[in-house]
């Protein structure tokens, strides 16, 4: 699942990705209100977390601006202000839970999954699905054939992003930006061998084979059996 994160505070926002991504989100940071409400207009995001005081825009401004555009994803408040008056302002531009600074973090990934379950993308979409292999995107589960498959966060995240955009041919460059969050590195195989590890545990002992290596290009998962 993807996140849309808004902090300026560097160390809390690098701690919130990290901590999220090590939990297999995937995870778009933006450092100032305005960039935040880019991404929040034009980007597909399960769930937003949104500081309320932000350059730029603050947070309010970001949340009325992203309802104001259609966006329906759940939002999630940080701030360090406990004052009664913000959580209501929050509340009524459409904020679905508020969390003060400082926290927890096993507190903010379980308000994080509560969200997640109780609104944003439908129900049919927890459950993707193809040939004969099903990924949960709640319980964080995936099977093939019937059978339990253990992933690792990063390999969760890798095949989301696979069925995500299922028939796409994608690029190395797109893989590192969106899983590792880096910029592409030629001379390193991390992600040649995390595909090798996620295709011996996604194909080896099923048909069909669902993961390809497009030589030159790229990776993409299909069932070239429909």
């Amino acid at each position: 699942m993807k996140i849309l994160l808004v902090e300026d505070e560097p160390k809390t926002g690098d701690y919130i990705k990290q901590g999220l991504a090590e939990a297999g989100f995937v995870v778009d940071l933006a450092r100032d209100g305005i960039d935040g409400l880019h991404l929040g207009e034009t980007g597909d995001y399960d769930l937003a977390i949104l500081d309320g005081m932000l350059p730029g825009l603050d947070g309010w401004q970001v949340l009325a601006g992203m309802r104001r555009t259609g966006r329906e994803m759940p939002v999630l408040f940080l701030t360090a202000r406990d004052q009664v008056e913000d959580r209501v302002r929050g509340l009524e531009l459409g904020a679905d839970d508020y969390l003060v600074k400082p926290f927890a973090f096993a507190e903010l990934l379980a308000r994080v999954r509560t969200l997640l379950r109780r609104g944003g993308r439908k129900a049919e979409a927890e459950q993707m699905l193809v040939a004969d292999l099903e990924l949960d995107l709640m319980r964080r589960r995936v099977t093939r054939g019937g059978q339990r498959i253990d992933l690792t966060a990063k390999e969760f995240a890798l095949l989301e992003l696979l069925l995500r955009r299922r028939g796409e041919v994608l690029p190395r460059s797109l893989i590192a930006s969106q899983i590792w969050d880096m910029n592409f590195d030629s001379d390193t195989n991390v992600i040649e061998v995390a595909m090798r590890r996620l295709r011996a545990k996604m194909d080896d002992g099923f048909e069909p084979k669902l993961i390809r290596t497009v030589r030159g290009m790229g990776y993409v998962l299909e069932d070239n059996t429909e």
